[in-house]
């Protein structure tokens, strides 16, 4: 597989190819499992055109919003600006498979349908674990693998059963994980969403 498919220029071109490539709501796993926690700081990473963190934002927290695409980063800007929440969101513009990771930062760390290949993915999650606050909640969420293949923007290395996810994690971190797929509709058909939600230590 090429890393073409991973770089800022491919996402820049997609996210250019029109107004929105997304819904503009929140991702359903994002709202079912942090509805209800109390805000605090938040990471939200691969963040695009910006409906998770600006959802967030709507909940009380302060986020941080992570990206590899300027275009993508615009657009989220612009949207929580009409939403008014622009002082509630940082956006930053990141390689995210060589990112130096913010240890023991956030109250909650999000990352929503990565597209990463491996192994920067499993180093991402890792970091991703170390960057939650002690006391605070990880949650993964991606494709899962039972799936049959949606679109041409759906690679093979982005999939991970929840089992495989957690086995990426120092278990040692954590005072506890649910792990969960989870069957939804979406524009492209039935699909099955992987979870690992774990709490820090």
């Amino acid at each position: 597989m090429s890393q073409d498919v991973f770089s800022e220029g491919f996402w820049d071109e997609r996210y250019g190819e029109s107004e929105r490539i997304w819904s503009g709501a929140p991702n359903p796993q994002l709202v079912d499992r942090v509805t209800g926690l109390r805000p605090g700081r938040a990471l939200e990473v691969g963040a695009g055109e910006g409906a998770d963190a600006i959802w967030l934002a709507q909940q009380g927290w302060q986020v941080t919003a992570l990206d590899v695409s300027r275009v993508a980063l615009d657009k989220a800007a612009a949207h929580a600006a009409d939403s008014g929440l622009a002082d509630r969101i940082t956006w930053q513009q990141v390689d995210l498979s060589a990112w130096a990771g913010e240890p023991g930062t956030y109250d909650l760390v999000s990352a929503q349908f990565m597209y990463l290949d491996q192994p920067a993915l499993t180093t991402l999650y890792r970091q991703l674990g170390e960057a939650v606050a002690p006391g605070g909640t990880l949650l993964l969420v991606g494709h899962h693998p039972i799936d049959p293949r949606h679109g041409d923007h759906d690679f093979p290395d982005v999939r991970w059963t929840p089992e495989e996810a957690v086995s990426w994690l120092d278990p040692d971190d954590w005072t506890s994980v649910d792990l969960a797929t989870v069957r939804r509709e979406g524009h492209l058909g039935t699909m099955h969403d992987g979870i690992v939600q774990a709490l820090r230590a």
